[in-house]
Parts: structure tokens; sequence; C-alpha cells
């Protein structure tokens, strides 16, 4: 009897000072708008752990389950409810040879295409924009050069509905302080049409990062995660053309929650409100950039997607977490 006591009392004492390694994050619910899509129930779960930089979640929905990226272990991995963590594809990036031009030499965003359901995989290791064939694991280069130069290291990516590609292209897959090889003197956002035609967006941003479009694909969102802290939006026409820059939210001086954080990846849901990574977290915004609140994680946040069978799973790349959150909402297309 006595044991069956201790026992007993040595489990209240783990519940109280032992950590639960599944479940952590504070919401923050700042405008009561927020309550209507993160319930009070809500838990930030961790799904997988022990990656040196998670990134580029992306679910596929043919087949279920969540694919996204350790970039400086050059490896893509595969979840699923049912089977848990795999490796999907490693190297992910750059395999050519013994001088390779960064750290970070696996891919970064990924996207599925919305006519041929192809992943589009930001190649951070070998500075190109590419189409993943997962037959074969043949590349197919989208965009590797602007005006004759190499890119910098394709960051993030998204593709609408008529096959107009747009990614963002800051030097973070080079070396050094000085991004060693470096050959464009800006950091872009560029367009690439479905016949290839490659077009710049905005040469302003000193390091573009996360990037989305709206439910109606008429608005382009685009984060800058160095300097100035924040989303720029931009009109879209239907020739895939971009006009009126400006300033969705600027975060530069948000430090409600720490100042950890820059502007990252994003994801939009179907009724174009905004789950932004950012200073203190996911940050959660309307479509007229109002802020509602914030997922934090208490490390530092890369990216988000919407997933899982009815579209309502938001999956969150946190450094060396991958984490998932009910929502009351869903992605676009689910």
């Amino acid at each position: 009897m006595n044991n069956l006591i201790l026992l007993f009392l040595s489990i209240i004492l783990a519940s109280f000072f032992l950590p639960d390694k599944k479940q952590f994050g504070i919401i923050h619910r700042d405008d009561p708008q927020i309550n209507k899509l993160i319930g009070e129930d809500a838990v930030l779960e961790v799904i997988a752990e022990g990656f040196d930089w998670s990134e580029g979640p992306v679910w596929i929905k043919d087949g279920g389950y969540l694919l996204f990226n350790d970039i400086p272990q050059n490896t893509m991995y595969k979840w699923s409810e049912q089977k848990g963590l795999e490796i999907y594809l490693r190297p992910a990036g750059y395999a050519l040879g013994d001088s390779p031009p960064g750290r970070e030499l696996g891919c970064n965003g990924l996207f599925v295409h919305p006519k041929t359901n192809q992943i589009v995989a930001c190649d951070h290791g070998n500075r190109v924009l590419v189409l993943l064939n997962t037959i074969n694991w043949t590349k197919s280069i989208i965009a590797d050069r602007f005006e004759g130069k190499k890119l910098n290291s394709p960051n993030d990516c998204i593709v609408n509905s008529k096959g107009h590609y747009y990614f963002t292209d800051p030097p973070y897959g080079l070396t050094g302080p000085d991004y060693q090889g470096k050959e464009l003197d800006f950091s872009g956002v560029f367009h690439v049409t479905p016949n290839g035609n490659i077009s710049l967006v905005t040469k302003e941003l000193n390091r573009p990062n996360g990037i989305g479009l709206s439910p109606d694909e008429k608005t382009l969102y685009v984060a800058n995660s160095e300097g100035k802290k924040l989303w720029l939006a931009f009109d879209v026409d239907d020739d895939g053309n971009t006009s009126n820059r400006r300033v969705f939210f600027d975060a530069t001086d948000f430090n409600k929650y720490g100042r950890g954080g820059g502007c990252d990846g994003l994801a939009v849901d179907k009724d174009g409100n905004l789950w932004a990574t950012g200073p203190g977290g996911v940050m959660v915004f309307t479509a007229q950039g109002r802020h509602l609140g914030s997922i934090e994680t208490g490390t530092a946040v890369s990216n988000c997607c919407f997933g899982g069978e009815s579209g309502n799973d938001l999956f969150i790349t946190a450094d060396n977490y991958v984490c998932r959150i009910k929502v009351n909402t869903c992605g676009i297309g689910f």
C-alpha cells in the first residue's frame, strides 16, 4: 500500500515539475475577433522535433501529409498522422560537389502548383526555383537568373490559379556576411509568367521573405525580415502584374510579446485573414491589416500553413519544432 501511495505522489509531483513536451505556447487575444478564429480550448502541440531549422511547410491534400524542410540538414521531411515523421528527400537541395555556395544547402519554401499538383520548391542550396518530379526526383528549373545574373537564394514562393509564380530572393543561402557569390546587387521579389518570362515586382526590400496571395488572388503579400520588419501588399491584375505597393503592417517596433523573430513565412485563410510569422510568434491579421492576436511559441518561428483533413489545422515550423493548432477557419482551397 505504501508503495502505491509513493507512486501516486510521484506522478502528481511529476505533473507539476516536468514540462509537457507535446503542448506549449501562449495564445494572445488582443481583439475579441480572435476568439472566432481560435477557440478558447485550442492547444498548440508539438508533432515533431529535433531539427536545426524547420521551414517551408506545405500540406499535400492528395495523400494527406505535411512536407517541410530542415534547411541546414538538407532534408525534406514528411509527416502524417498515421506514420509520424519520415525522410522524404535527402539531399533536398545542393548535391553537386565539394564547394557549396553556403551553409543553408537545403530547400526552403514549398508550394503545390494548383494546375499540375507538382511541388514548387525554393531550392536554397542551388539558387533556383524548381518543379520537383516526385516520381523520379528530377527538378525542372522555373527560374535561376534575372537579366543574366544568378539569383541569390529563392526563399518562399506561391503560384496563382493561372500559373503565375511569385517568389522572394534574399541572400540567406550564400556564404559569409558579404554573401560570397552574390551577383545581383539587390534582394528581389520576382514574378514568372506561365510561359517563363521573369520580371521584378520590387527590389526595395532589404530581406524579402514570406509571400502569399489573397483568396481572390488580387492582393500579393510580401514579408521583410530584416531592417524594417513589415509586410507589403500589392494589387495584382488579371495578367499577374503588380502595382500599388503599400505597407500592410509595420512590426518594426512591435515588442508586445518580446522582440524575437522577424517577418518570415505566412498563410492566408479562406476569408482573407493573414497568419504571418513575426515578432513574438504567428501574428493574426484581418485582410484590412488589424492585428487580432498572436500565437507565441517561445522560440523563433519561420513559417506556417493550413492543412489536415478539413484544412483547419495550422502547422507551424518553429526552429527545432513543428507544431499544430486547431483553428476555426481553413486555408484557401479546402
